[in-house]
Parts: structure tokens; sequence; C-alpha cells
């Protein structure tokens, strides 16, 4: 009875939390009490502690989106035009503090409660049945649960590419979700030598940095939108200039190609390449046990020419979404072209 009426009085705390520092400091509560359940084995003790804890931050999450709306917040990009009467500057996570990731988990969290109820209490049901068979020991079932998480996941994400996909496609002039661009860099040799007979301008024109950063690449790219950037090894610095001149902020991931034979360089004769991965918006990551490894070996073609196998990658994680690839050498069903040897250009 004692039990009952505490986690009744934390559910009636939570739902009178006007700040994150209330619905944090019910939070921090809960996690106590999970430990001590841990510890003392009482499956009994540790669901209601879970659910007082996830509730919490759901809580939270309710705060910092209302926080955002209202402008009482700082978003994290230097916007504070608007503040509060009582208060001379607005508060930033920092100030909160909490952190990027709890702050992004607990909004969401808050999104999918306020989305759908039932939704919501199958995942809080879930998370309980893991709690208490984590607590109990029961590994089996702890692992099934796990898995069973897993899969929602992965549902879940589905369902928001493809919100993300629809909601492009109904845009009026046409944005794309994907990009996956292979840049013609220019790359300065040390010799005769290598301007005449391994550099790129045998195979193809290039252009300088300054002409490729200066593409129009932010007037097809959605608000949330996917960056796939091929770079060679000594042309690195450039593609990540490039990366942030096409109005993508945040460097994510790579993957490397490793070729089956050696090519040209310097230091070391390369033998891969790096596709880089960076993102604007809110754009889905693979669901967890989704994600392909790092290092992908593929044969090499003609020059310049990439393996199917990463259009394959980047189709299994965007299903849905529209896709450009910009100098595109090759058609490729499901996705628009632009580039020198591109059958003909789209229109952005």
């Amino acid at each position: 009875m004692t039990k009952l009426i505490k986690y009744d009085a934390a559910i009636r705390a939570l739902a009178a939390a006007s700040t994150v520092d209330e619905a944090k400091t019910i939070r921090n509560k809960a996690i106590a009490v999970q430990a001590y359940a841990r510890q003392a084995g009482d499956a009994a003790l540790i669901a209601p502690a879970t659910t007082i804890r996830v509730e919490a931050e759901a809580r939270a999450g309710e705060i910092l989106k209302e926080m955002a709306k209202a402008g009482t917040r700082d978003n994290g990009k230097g916007n504070r035009n608007k503040v509060l009467k009582s208060q001379a500057v607005t508060p930033k996570l920092s100030d909160l503090k909490i952190t990027k990731m709890q702050s992004s988990r607990w909004q969401k969290l808050a999104g999918m409660k306020a989305e759908s109820i039932e939704a919501w209490e199958r995942r809080l049901e879930r998370i309980i049945r893991v709690a208490v068979a984590s607590c109990l020991g029961e590994k089996s079932a702890y692992s099934e649960l796990r898995a069973e998480a897993n899969v929602e996941r992965v549902k879940q994400r589905g369902e928001r590419e493809k919100k993300l996909a629809t909601k492009l496609r109904d845009l009026p002039n046409k944005k794309y979700g994907v990009i996956l661009a292979d840049p013609e860099w220019q790359f300065e040799t040390y010799s005769p030598k290598g301007k005449t007979m391994t550099s790129a301008e045998n195979h193809y024109p290039t252009s300088s940095l300054d002409a490729i950063k200066a593409r129009d690449v932010p007037s097809i790219a959605a608000k949330d939108c996917v960056l796939f950037l091929w770079a060679t090894v000594p042309m690195l610095p450039q593609a990540l200039e490039v990366m942030h001149a096409w109005g993508f902020p945040k460097y994510v991931s790579q993957v490397v190609w490793i070729k089956n034979k050696a090519g040209t360089g310097y230091w070391f004769r390369n033998k891969h390449e790096i596709l880089l991965v960076a993102t604007r918006g809110d754009v889905p990551a693979p669901a967890m046990g989704t994600q392909w490894e790092s290092v992908v070996e593929a044969d090499v073609a003609r020059h310049s020419e990439k393996p199917d196998v990463f259009y394959e990658l980047i189709e299994s994680y965007f299903p849905n979404l529209p896709k450009i690839e910009l100098n595109q050498r090759k058609r490729r069903d499901g996705w628009d072209g632009w580039g020198l040897e591109a059958d003909d250009e789209v229109a952005a």
C-alpha cells in the first residue's frame, strides 16, 4: 500500500511539473529506486520505478518542446531573439544540465506519447518487462525482449522514412532526401609525369574547389536530407569544405571502399576511397542491427565508376526517399541524375 501511495504521488507530481528541473528531480529519484530494486532483486519495485523514470523523461521532453515553441529556450543555433521578460538570457541545454542526446531522446518519447497512447503503452510495457527480466537475472527472457524491441525499432524507423518520403514527394518543387555526389576533384600533382599519366584530367574534365562549392545543391536538398559524398584520400579536407558549403553542417559517419588493386599516392599507394555521410534536419539513422559494416570490399571498374554495392547500401537505408546522384556515370532505377555522363539533366 505504501508503494502504491508513493507511486500515485509521483505520477501526480509529474502531471503538475512545469519545469525541466522538476521532471528531472522525479526522474533521478526513480533511477535511485531502480538501482536499489536491482540490487535487492525486487521485481515488484522495479516496475513502478521504471514507469516513473520513463514518464518523467517524457514529461521533460514535453516541457522542452513547449519551451522551444515559445522561444524560451536556446535551440542550440544561437537563436536568442525571444526572451522571457523575467529572463535576461534564454537557457541553453547546458544551463538545464542535460545533454543533447538526452534532450533528443526525451523529446522523441514525448512525441511518441502525444501521437498514440496505445503505442506509448506498448513501448512502456516492453521497457518494464526488460527491466524486470534484467532485475531477476532472466538472461534468455531479457535477450528475447531486447530482440523484440529491435524489431519494433526497425518498424518505427521504416515508418519514419516512408513518412518523410511522402512529405518530399508532395512538395511543389522536387526536393531530394538523398544526395549522392562524386565531385570531379582537381588534384594538383607534384610532377609532370603525374599530370600526363595518372591525373584525373586524362579521364574527364575536373573543376576547382571553388566551382564545386558554388554549385546550388542546397536548392535541391530537402530540409531533412542526407548527403553521401565521395572523397579520395588527398581530397578529404576539400570534401569537408564542400559538405559545409552545400548546407550539410553535420558530418555523421563514413564507409570505406577497399579496392582489389592499388592506385597512386605519395605517402602510400592508395587502395581505398571514402564515402562521407552528412545530414541536415531530421534524418532517421538506420535502426539498430540493420547497419552495414564500415568497410566494403569491391572490384574496381572504369575510372571513377563506383561499385553497385554502394547504391544497394544507400537504397537499403532509404528505400523510399527521392534520390539523386551528382556526377552520375550510369543510370540506375529509382535515381535521378545530373552530370556530364548522365543521359539527361534532372530539373531541380
